[in-house]
C-alpha cells in the first residue's frame, strides 16, 4: 500500500471494526481532479448491501470531520468478493492452494506477473508455484495480488 492508503488504513480501520466488520483492504485511485476510495469489508458472516451502506455512511462522517483527501472523490464499500485482492501478507496465509495472480512493482527472475498455485508464506514472502518452479516473491514489491475465480 501507498502511504497514503496506510494513513486511510490506519484512519478507517477502528470506524468500521466499531460496526463489527474487518478493513480487508483500500484503494485510493486518483483520477485527476476526482478520485475514488474503495473499502472492501468482512466479517464471518458474509457482506450484504446494508452493511456496505452502514459502513460507507460512518466512514463517510469520519472522512468529512478528517480530510484526509483533498478535492472530489467517490466513497465505495464492497465485500472483496471470491477473487479477493490480497491486501496484506498475512492474508494470504489463509489461501494457501489457492491460484493466485501476483503483478510486482519491478521484475524478479526477468518477471513481473505470476500465476500459480499459491504454496506457502515464509518471513514476508509469498510461495508461489508457477509451472513446476517455485518462485519466492518478496510481499514488499508485490503491486497486486488477488485470487483467480474458479467456476
Amino acid at each position: 500500500m501507498s502511504a497514503r492508503e496506510d494513513k486511510l488504513h490506519e484512519l478507517l480501520a477502528p470506524v468500521v471494526e466499531a460496526l463489527e466488520f474487518e478493513l480487508w483492504g483500500l484503494e485510493y485511485l486518483s483520477q485527476g481532479r476526482h478520485s475514488t476510495l474503495r473499502l472492501y469489508i468482512e466479517s464471518e458472516n458474509g457482506i450484504q448491501v446494508d452493511d456496505c451502506a452502514r459502513v460507507s455512511e460512518q466512514v463517510g462522517a469520519v472522512l468529512d470531520v478528517e480530510e484526509p483527501i483533498s478535492g472530489e472523490y467517490t466513497l465505495e464499500v464492497s465485500s472483496p468478493g471470491m477473487d479477493r485482492r490480497l491486501f496484506r501478507v498475512e492474508q494470504c496465509a489463509a489461501y494457501v492452494g489457492e491460484e493466485i495472480e501476483v503483478k510486482l512493482r519491478r521484475a524478479f527472475d526477468g518477471r513481473r506477473k505470476f500465476r500459480g498455485t499459491l504454496r506457502g508464506v515464509e518471513d514476508g514472502d509469498i510461495v508461489v508455484l508457477v509451472d513446476d518452479h517455485e518462485y519466492l516473491l518478496p510481499f514488499g514489491d508485490v503491486d497486486r495480488a488477488q485470487l483467480v475465480l474458479r467456476i
